[in-house]
């Protein structure tokens, strides 16, 4: 090494460190941990507007929905995919009965979505939600997206439970 190249290292600035990426940015292929099991993160869909994401989740064979909100912080809330039908996105009720549990709409919304990796939507587009929570803090989802309904069962998951493993 030439006494320029030394003399233009002791100047030169240390390179910054990578910011470490947020469980608001993965994306397919990356790795997370929520509540003490490791998922592949296999799909995400991304609501711009609102700065909220939903992963898909894959744990060997089972599969999970990460819906992650930025406000005031990051807010989680981990769902299955469940069975149910709804006729019609102008008639969803502001109360849901679903096997002696009783949900109340807290909150309606819609937006243009993207969509990368498998996910219950297959592209992009304008998407409805409708989301859920009973007296005793369980959560329901309702999405609405191309003539068809996806349900969700789930509940919060506190942000301590939730770390990034590996992105890319």
């Amino acid at each position: 090494m030439g006494v320029w190249k030394r003399i233009s290292n002791l100047f030169a600035k240390p390179e910054p460190p990578k910011a470490e990426k947020s469980m608001l940015h993965l994306n397919p292929g990356d790795i997370c941990e929520v509540s003490l099991v490791t998922y592949e993160v296999v799909g995400r869909v991304h609501n711009r507007a609102r700065n909220a994401v939903v992963l898909t989740l894959q744990d060997g064979n089972q599969v999970s929905y990460l819906h992650i909100e930025e406000r005031e912080t990051l807010q989680f809330g981990l769902y299955q995919a469940i069975d149910g039908r709804l006729d019609n996105p102008e008639e969803v009720p502001t109360i849901l009965e679903l096997d002696d549990t009783t949900y109340h709409l807290e909150e309606q919304y819609s937006g243009h979505v993207t969509v990368m990796g498998r996910a219950p939507f297959r592209q992009g587009g304008e998407q409805h939600v409708w989301q859920y929570q009973s007296d005793d803090y369980h959560l329901l989802r309702v999405e609405w997206q191309d003539g068809r309904f996806m349900l969700y069962e789930g509940e919060e998951v506190i942000t301590g439970d939730v770390k990034v493993i590996r992105a890319s």
